[in-house]
């Protein structure tokens, strides 16, 4: 995420014991990726009040990009900063062509171009689509990225790098490496989330 924006926005990162209401004073976006454990790590992340600090700082206008788990995390079950739409585990949607949670590729269609995203256990956004803007939908015609007033949400990683295409478990999609093409889809994502 910070190779895809930092030469367009300035970024500080923090960690778990780091945020607070002083940092986000000064802030115009907070951001959350994905790969740093499952969507309930969000609790040893979060208590209560830091949780709070997040959803209050949208609320006072502030933006929130989120990516697989960070999208995972704007739901109701966690920061609660959604309206009207909830972030499901794609691969238990109907009709949907990956069924296991391991990191593939997914074939999604980004403001009508098709595109092989990296994938791993990433959401689909379901809920009432008057309500946002869908951005990419999978496969199944469930959205994969939508913006909602301030909140941006992804289900894949555009973010992803070269070396994820080469695990092992991914090795099938080496073919689908973007060249860093996805990083200035995400680029593009977040100065539409914002306004710029």
């Amino acid at each position: 995420m910070i190779h895809a924006l930092s030469p367009h926005y300035d970024i500080q990162t923090f960690d778990q014991g780091q945020l607070t209401a002083d940092l986000l004073a000064n802030t115009d976006i907070v951001a959350f990726p994905g790969g740093i454990g499952d969507s309930d790590s969000y609790y040893r992340f979060f208590p209560r009040r830091v949780g709070n600090l997040v959803a209050d700082f949208v609320d006072r206008g502030g933006h929130y990009l989120g990516i697989c788990m960070g999208a995972y995390w704007a739901a109701h079950w966690y920061f609660d900063i959604l309206d009207g739409v909830d972030a499901v585990q794609y691969i238990k949607q109907p009709n949907a062509e990956i069924r296991r949670s391991w990191g593939t590729v997914a074939e999604v269609t980004w403001q009508g171009q098709k595109e092989h995203m990296f994938f791993y256990d990433g959401c689909a956004l379901i809920g009432d689509n008057t309500k946002f803007t869908t951005i990419a939908t999978y496969a199944n015609g469930d959205a994969m990225a939508i913006i909602q007033d301030r909140i941006g949400i992804i289900g894949c990683h555009p973010e992803s790098q070269p070396f994820w295409y080469e695990r092992p478990h991914a090795a099938h999609a080496r073919q689908h490496w973007h060249d860093w093409y996805h990083h200035w889809l995400l680029l593009q994502f977040t100065d539409q989330l914002i306004g710029k």
